[in-house]
């Protein structure tokens, strides 16, 4: 869910601007998972620029103090969100944590890292939302280790509907400073699309797992 739209396409902007997101409809991507994309985000790059990191780290903040309050702990999902998960504890002065959504294959085989304790509120903080699973796996990490888990913000989802109905199984609200949705009607604005490159967009939104077959 966006809280706020001018947020919602600033971020969008600022993605698309130092090519953590980027567009390509006609030489569409290929995910792990086999399916053909015309778009790729990485937003660890973000934490190249300070500028965007800083604007990224203060609107997660405040959106956490706006829904949860001040949380006790503050967990970001391995490896993707560790960076931003930090910078965001930091801004609130909270502790941090960071979780695998599966254990190590070695050494103490922790799924959590850092210090933390049993009937603490945390939030947790991700990167980007694709379907939810390795996102909610972590959360039941946290939930293993008697954490109560009071939400969870991210920087941009697809917002695909398994990612909605995985989220409103697990009973987890996520909220995200951008969506695809914004992502779009930022793109053609600025003229990084053209209408007729949005239209094409829109259609992968819609049946991601057959698109471009």
């Amino acid at each position: 869910m966006i809280l706020d739209k001018e947020t919602a396409q600033k971020t969008a902007e600022l993605l698309l601007q130092i090519n953590a997101i980027k567009l390509q409809p006609q030489n569409p991507f290929t995910w792990a998972s086999g399916w053909k994309s015309p778009i790729y985000c990485d937003n660890r790059i973000t934490l190249s620029y300070p500028m965007i990191r800083n604007f990224l780290r203060e609107n997660l903040a405040k959106q956490i103090e706006h829904l949860y309050g001040k949380p006790d702990c503050i967990a970001g999902v391995a490896t993707g969100a560790i960076g931003i998960g930090a910078l965001v504890a930091d801004y609130l002065n909270l502790p941090f944590c960071y979780v695998r959504p599966e254990a190590k294959k070695h050494g103490r085989q922790n799924k959590i890292e850092g210090f933390i304790e049993a009937g603490q509120n945390v939030v947790v903080v991700e990167d980007l939302i694709s379907t939810g699973k390795s996102s909610l796996l972590a959360v039941e990490a946290l939930q293993e280790a008697n954490m109560n888990v009071k939400g969870m913000v991210a920087i941009f989802t697809y917002g695909f509907d398994v990612a909605e109905e995985n989220f409103k199984k697990a009973a987890i609200q996520l909220h995200t400073l951008s969506d695809y949705a914004s992502l779009l009607i930022q793109a053609e604005k600025s003229q990084y699309i053209t209408t007729e490159d949005s239209n094409l967009l829109s259609t992968w939104r819609n049946d991601p797992s057959i698109w471009g077959k």
